[in-house]
């Protein structure tokens, strides 16, 4: 990551002990509130603002990461819906919010911007374990998983 002023570049944010794991292009952390279970932040690791600024092969990346971690995120918690967030607006850095909406949703319909709630913060012993609940079940880095897919014959 490589701007000074960016909190994503000097890991500032997300929290560094809310790390999950490395995914390719991007690197997964546990949101700070998890009022919605298995809210889950994916921070590029270079400092660009925009999907316009990305090649073609680097957005293809960033959008497999996003896809095997929903994945993974919706089996996990038996999601009904993976919310996708890509703003940026408070933080010019490319993060994607990927948010399991659940059975027990307090507002299915609403965005989780809209739904007024206390943050829940996790105890530092449920935040480890739910982080390594997750890394069990990680998807390989982009890098790892282009290395084990089988070539198509001719």
């Amino acid at each position: 990551m490589n701007d000074v002023s960016c909190k994503a570049c000097v890991g500032a944010w997300p929290r560094p002990d809310h790390f999950i794991a490395d995914c390719g292009v991007t690197r997964a952390y546990l949101h700070d509130d998890q009022f919605f279970p298995g809210w889950t932040v994916l921070v590029l690791k270079r400092h660009v603002a925009e999907l316009f600024h990305l090649s073609r092969d680097e957005r293809s990346d960033l959008i497999e990461d996003v896809s095997a971690v929903a994945a993974v995120l919706a089996k996990e918690w038996r999601a009904v819906k993976i919310n996708y967030e890509l703003l940026g607006n408070q933080l010019p850095h490319i993060h994607w919010h990927l948010i399991p909406r659940l059975p027990q949703d307090p507002a299915p319909l609403e965005p989780v911007w809209r739904i007024t709630h206390e943050p829940i913060q996790l105890p530092p012993d449920t935040l480890d374990s739910m982080i390594e609940r997750l890394r069990k079940v990680w998807p390989a880095p982009m890098n790892q998983r282009d290395a084990m897919r089988t070539p198509i014959s001719p």
